[in-house]
């Protein structure tokens, strides 16, 4: 048999490198912008064009390269980083495998210009699918500048699967970011098409996240600082409030480097434990710096994947940093154990408005007895162990006492229905329910219950939430609703997430959406990432019944909402459909229309609650569900009704 085995033309294994290493225009943007950093430069600058697909050039002022060495930096595995496999332990370099630049140019037409600071000259380099197409000494300032032109320009294929400009422009804002923020003693800025984005001086870090990511987080910081001899953890955190639904503002940092770490990041959730709302994250910068040895970072071919050798380490320290620091700031509870409790002001106590008397708009929450100091020796009046009078709340009057049993009284003598007299009357002939009768007759009994007169005496069925004739009760948030089969219970939340779903997702266009008009446009600020994310899905939010207009950099007036959209945290609302809509959650990745009706719908929903519902509001939700196309379920596969069959009813009252 001949020989088959042979080695891949350098070319081609280039291009097989570059698959892994750059995967979209971002990857070059994280490629080069490290090496800058890594050259010692003071300034970086990124300039793109159509996010990246024409254009990526990287501009630094750091130490340059000789012609010789320019030449060698775009071969395969060339590296002035690694020299012994000890080397490999010790790495605080960004890069150091040597295959960024030669993978850049096996896929793209690269240009490149450098220069040593003590030279005359620099040399121009130009490459086109790795081969080296030009040589030659240029005049050039002190640095390198790479400029990757034509991304994928051999690849048909890769470049066809690149997502819309607005979507790659957000990959490499995430990128631009990771680095500005991992190097804030370095000033960055960011060209995009001709225009500045970002121009960020050199400063301190809380400057720069500020900088970068808006002033909303000035008044937000809170510093965290823990120095142990095993790892070392400072950086910022935002307070409880300031979180946002989206994920976006979550950075960590191992030497430097950013990482994606799912354990650390429950790390300091676990930290901020009753303290956010559901679905909330919290903003955080932390830096983590470890000895190299303790740790392996050439596990993933873009280096954001790190091992530990000891993570449950890591991960205590990283909790009890994030817990301390919010103490710290007064923004977690404690216990003061040297003050005296019998000299704490007692605050009265209020009753949710879910506890309230619905038939009582005046009435009060209830409240401590007011304790005023006691002044003087005398006086009978009871005292606490503080030496506090207590004031006790008034006796009935006699008046009072004589209408209460009054009241009491006329209910004795309200006559009850003749039962048996309205049974023999004809469905259709049913006297209507009075307001002075406490029970109703057993309309439907026998259509519900067809041999109830032969199982169980005839019984007056209570009056429903929703006032006399209603045939559905509510309990919390479940409606029990009598069939003919036996009895169905509607979750209200979920049936009304199904009705809002079909609702928003069948809308033809942005006239056909409901909208309701701002009386004053309200301004909301994103960060520079989620206003991307905005951007592409600004006509499917047009299309649900937003109404908004870009209004200064990263901020949008916002003119109108859904109809069913209650008219408050237009940011937060906005900020969950961002959420979702940048991690598509769920094992199916679903068009982006639907998506966002998805997470709409639940929102919705949701913000509703499961308050008391009328008698017309019962039956329009029970007719609205299901006229739906799949009544029994929420988008996302939840059951919004369950059948209780009669056979089930009885089981439930069978002596065991």
């Amino acid at each position: 048999m001949a020989d088959v085995i042979q080695l891949l033309p350098e070319y081609l294994a280039n291009q097989i490198a570059a698959g892994e290493v750059v995967q979209r225009p971002a990857s070059a943007v994280k490629e080069l912008m490290e090496n800058a950093v890594d050259a010692g430069a003071t300034q970086v600058q990124l300039i793109v064009k159509e996010a990246g697909k024409q254009l990526v050039q990287v501009v630094d002022n750091g130490a340059g390269m000789s012609p010789t060495d320019a030449r060698m930096s775009l071969e395969r595995h060339a590296t002035s980083k690694i020299r012994t496999t000890e080397d490999l332990f010790r790495i605080r370099t960004l890069g150091f495998r040597g295959e960024a630049l030669a993978s850049i140019a096996a896929v793209a037409q690269v240009e490149l210009r450098t220069k040593l600071r003590d030279q005359d000259t620099g040399t121009l380099l130009l490459v086109e699918g790795s081969q080296i197409t030009s040589q030659q000494p240029v005049a050039c300032p002190d640095g390198t500048s790479i400029s990757v032109k034509n991304l994928f320009f051999n690849v048909p294929a890769r470049r066809n699967f690149l997502k819309s400009n607005a979507v790659e422009m957000r990959h490499i804002l995430d990128e631009f970011q990771h680095v500005a923020l991992a190097n804030p003693q370095i000033g960055f800025s960011l060209f995009q098409n001709d225009l500045e984005v970002f121009n960020l001086p050199a400063g301190k870090l809380s400057q720069r996240i500020v900088a970068l990511l808006g002033n909303g987080y000035k008044e937000q910081l809170a510093a965290v600082e823990e120095v142990t001899p095993f790892i070392t953890i400072k950086g910022f955190i935002g307070k409880p409030e300031a979180a946002k639904k989206s994920r976006g503002d979550q950075f960590f940092f191992v030497n430097n480097r950013f990482i994606r770490s799912a354990y650390l990041n429950h790390a300091v959730l676990a930290a901020y434990e009753g303290l956010l709302p559901r679905d909330a994250h919290p903003f955080y910068v932390l830096f983590l710096e470890l000895d190299p040895k303790t740790i392996d970072i050439n596990v993933h071919p873009t280096k954001t994947e790190i091992k530990f050798e000891d993570e449950k380490t890591v991960y205590a320290i990283v909790r009890a940093a994030v817990k301390q620091s919010l103490g710290i700031h007064n923004m977690a509870p404690s216990l003061d154990f040297e003050g005296d409790v019998n000299f704490a002001p007692i605050q009265p106590l209020r009753t949710s408005s879910a506890s309230r008397n619905p038939f009582d708009d005046q009435r009060q929450p209830d409240s401590l007895p007011v304790q005023r100091p006691v002044s003087g020796s005398g006086g009978s009046r009871p005292k606490n162990l503080a030496g506090f009078e207590r004031e006790l709340p008034p006796r009935p009057t006699e008046q009072a006492k004589r209408e209460l049993e009054e009241f009491y009284r006329s209910l004795g003598q309200i006559p009850l229905p003749d039962l048996e007299a309205e049974a023999a009357l004809p469905d259709t002939s049913k006297p209507a329910a009075s307001a002075d009768r406490p029970f109703r007759d057993n309309q439907g009994l026998s259509e519900v219950f067809p041999n109830a007169e032969d199982t169980a005496p005839e019984l007056p069925l209570p009056e429903t939430s929703g006032g006399p004739g209603s045939r559905a009760v509510q309990v919390q948030q479940y409606l029990a609703v009598p069939v003919k089969s036996g009895m169905m219970l509607i979750d209200q939340v979920a049936a009304r997430e199904r009705i809002l779903f079909e609702s928003y997702a069948q809308g033809g266009g942005p006239e056909s959406s409901g909208s309701q008009t701002l009386l004053f446009p309200r301004t909301v600020t994103f960060s520079p990432a989620d206003f991307a994310v905005l951007r592409e899905a600004t006509d499917d939010l047009h299309a649900l019944g937003f109404r908004f207009a870009e209004f200064g950099q990263y901020t949008i007036a916002v003119e109108g909402l859904p109809a069913d959209v209650p008219n408050r945290d237009e940011k937060e609302l906005l900020e969950s459909l961002i959420e979702q809509f940048r991690t598509q959650a769920g094992p199916i990745r679903l068009n982006r229309r639907e998506q966002l009706a998805r997470t709409l719908a639940r929102r919705v929903a949701g913000s509703a609650g499961s308050g008391r519902l009328s008698e017309t509001e019962m039956n329009a939700l029970v007719d609205k569900l299901f006229a739906c196309q799949v009544p029994g379920y929420t988008p996302d596969g939840r059951r919004t009704l369950v059948l209780l069959e009669l056979s089930q009813l009885a089981d439930f009252f069978r002596k065991p």
